[in-house]
């Protein structure tokens, strides 16, 4: 069975403000390092006027050569004194073991200095706070990859998907493709039903960087 590991089940958020200066923390399950830094620039587009928006990240890459999964860990202070925001809220993430994570806490000065204690029990509650309005699961190890029909089998292809309870998400265009998301463990059997269930029309393809 694939090793499982904690993630967030929703996207949450915190807001409290200290000595005049407010803080709003974000906090969102991403798979990969690509959507979790179109998070991050989500939330700095949202908040331009702010005076920081400081991010930090886990997010799994894959499995290395002993099939362990690897993490990319990440975190920026964002014009804050170094060492008083960013990884703070690394630390975080990485006390609750939690994986697939982004988080983001922007802060508007209030005209009152901080300093580095002050900051960092700031950004840490920030996120600690988003973490928990998120909520926290247990999940396992996915893989993605898309399946493309003509659209005499798509209906096909999503009662298969539908009657597994897999994520995916279907586009119509020329073609039908469906973007799944399935357990590692289950991703071969599905593949062959696919296959199966459509006489081998079915056009699949899968990426082993897109496993979370």
């Amino acid at each position: 069975m694939s090793e499982s590991y904690h993630t967030l089940s929703k996207r949450g958020e915190s807001s409290f403000s200290v000595q005049g200066s407010e803080f709003i923390g974000y906090a969102s399950p991403k798979s990969q390092v690509s959507a979790a830094e179109a998070f991050i620039e989500t939330v700095q587009e949202q908040h331009t006027d702010a005076t920081h928006n400081v991010p930090a990240y886990r997010v799994r890459t894959g499995d290395n050569t002993l099939g362990s999964h690897m993490l990319r860990e990440y975190s920026n202070d964002d014009g804050e004194p170094s060492g008083s925001a960013g990884k703070p809220m690394l630390n975080v993430l990485q006390g609750k073991e939690l994986e697939n994570v982004v988080v983001v806490v922007t802060r508007y000065f209030g005209g009152t200095e901080l300093g580095v204690g002050g900051l960092v029990r700031a950004y840490s509650r920030a996120v600690k706070e988003a973490v928990a309005d998120a909520g926290v699961i247990e999940t396992v190890p996915h893989e993605r990859f898309t399946v493309t029909v003509e659209y005499s089998d798509s209906g096909t292809v999503r009662g298969v998907l539908e009657s597994t309870g897999v994520e995916f998400d279907a586009h119509y265009e020329t073609d039908v493709s469906f973007d799944v998301r399935v357990p590692i463990e289950n991703a071969e059997s599905l593949r062959d039903r696919l296959q199966s269930a459509t006489s081998g029309r079915a056009r699949i393809n899968g990426d082993e960087s897109t496993r979370s």
